[in-house]
């Protein structure tokens, strides 16, 4: 997606190929404060109680702290780093501000996290999960359509749309 929207005026200057391949190498870091969350939570196959939740989604926080904790070690910033962190922390937030952990919205959210809030929207849509089984494909892509503009950006949304025969194709070589 990063890719498609390259050459858009709003993205251009961010989405260079150093800082693609910087998110292409970031992305699956995105989750990585889930390891803090317990697994009572974590693999409950029914629906999160309201506490619950609220743990839940405190793993964008923890993935933020783990990452911030290894950047102390280095000597210089890390674009990497940088980049994981926006991502780990941000990956939840919605475009209209109803999002988490700290209610951004719209261009407030950045850009690598937008990006990523699609993808992982469509992989948790198509995959098998403990309280729930997939969806296919097209259902899944109008359960997203629904959030055109209130949960997805609306530019990035509509590139994921061009581009959704790459994300059905390359979840093909990852289901069950």
């Amino acid at each position: 997606m990063a890719e498609e929207l390259r050459t858009h005026p709003k993205f251009a200057e961010y989405l260079t190929p150093e800082r693609i391949t910087l998110l292409f190498k970031a992305a699956p870091l995105h989750d990585i404060g889930k390891v803090v969350v317990p697994d009572a939570i974590l693999l409950k196959p029914g629906k999160l109680t309201v506490e619950e939740f609220e743990i839940m989604k405190l793993h964008t926080v923890y993935g933020r702290d783990a990452i911030a904790a290894a950047e102390t070690k280095l000597s210089e910033p890390s674009e990497f780093l940088i980049v994981a962190k926006e991502i780990t922390l941000s990956h939840q937030e919605k475009w209209d501000g109803s999002g988490y952990p700290e209610g951004l919205a719209g261009e407030a959210i950045p850009v690598s996290a937008r990006l990523m809030a699609i993808a992982d929207v469509y992989d948790a849509l198509i995959s098998r999960r403990v309280y729930k089984e997939p969806i296919p494909h097209d259902e899944s892509v109008a359960i997203m359509q629904e959030g055109r503009g209130s949960h997805f950006d609306p530019d990035m949304f509509d590139a994921f749309i061009r581009i959704q025969q790459q994300f059905y194709d390359v979840s093909l070589t990852y289901q069950d």
